[in-house]
């Protein structure tokens, strides 16, 4: 099948050929521990559909290079296929009309797979940090939490102030919002407010995030 079986992504591969007598022949490669953590995945490829579950009156056919052999029926793609030895895979079923390629059906599995892989690799995960703080802190305290807030937003996190009011600070809420305007200011050179201050309960939170 001509793929790299230490490759981690190379967890389920299934192949199906049709011999020339008829039969039908699924094999596969399973490796054991992960599998069960990539069967969404098997599940998605498996929709696709191959040889005889293609049965469209007409199709447009590529071939095993890529090259454009026309409009034909399902059934004449089907024999091109099978004389190549290879499978036919519908990879456009919404297309006017379907379109259709001449492929090894294990390989072409394996490399959508794989692309897949490689696009979630260039997904850059953006996580949410906290910074949790009281009314009446301090300037070194204040200080001290930005520096964190400016580490998080260096590493493309977003970051999440929370000014927590306990008791008697209740009543004082709306004239603390300056804290968070001063926080915001004082990182205004690496980072904008995503989320304006806002009262949740006995909280006022704001979100920042990196500038772009």
């Amino acid at each position: 099948m001509g793929v790299d079986e230490e490759d981690p992504l190379f967890l389920c591969v299934f192949a199906q050929k049709v011999l020339p007598d008829g039969r039908h022949v699924r094999y596969g490669v399973r490796q054991g521990a992960h599998f069960l953590s990539f069967l969404w995945r098997e599940r998605a490829i498996s929709e696709l559909f191959i040889n005889e579950q293609i049965r469209d009156r007409e199709i447009r056919l590529i071939g095993e290079n890529g090259e454009q052999l026309g409009i034909m029926s399902s059934r004449e793609a089907m024999k091109l296929a099978e004389e190549a030895g290879l499978d036919l895979v519908k990879i456009a079923p919404t297309a006017k009309p379907p379109v259709c390629k001449i492929v090894d059906y294990g390989k072409y599995r394996y490399e959508l797979a794989r692309r897949e892989k490689d696009a979630k690799k260039k997904q850059k995960v953006i996580e949410v940090k906290e910074i949790r703080m009281s009314p009446n802190i301090d300037t070194n305290d204040l200080n001290t939490k930005v520096s964190a807030a400016r580490k998080f937003l260096e590493k493309g996190n977003r970051v999440k102030i929370t000014l927590r009011f306990r008791g008697r600070e209740m009543a004082h809420m709306s004239t603390s919002k300056h804290i968070l305007d001063d926080f915001a200011q004082a990182l205004s050179d690496i980072a904008v407010v995503e989320k304006m201050p806002k009262v949740e309960g006995r909280s006022m939170i704001m979100f920042l995030t990196v500038k772009r």
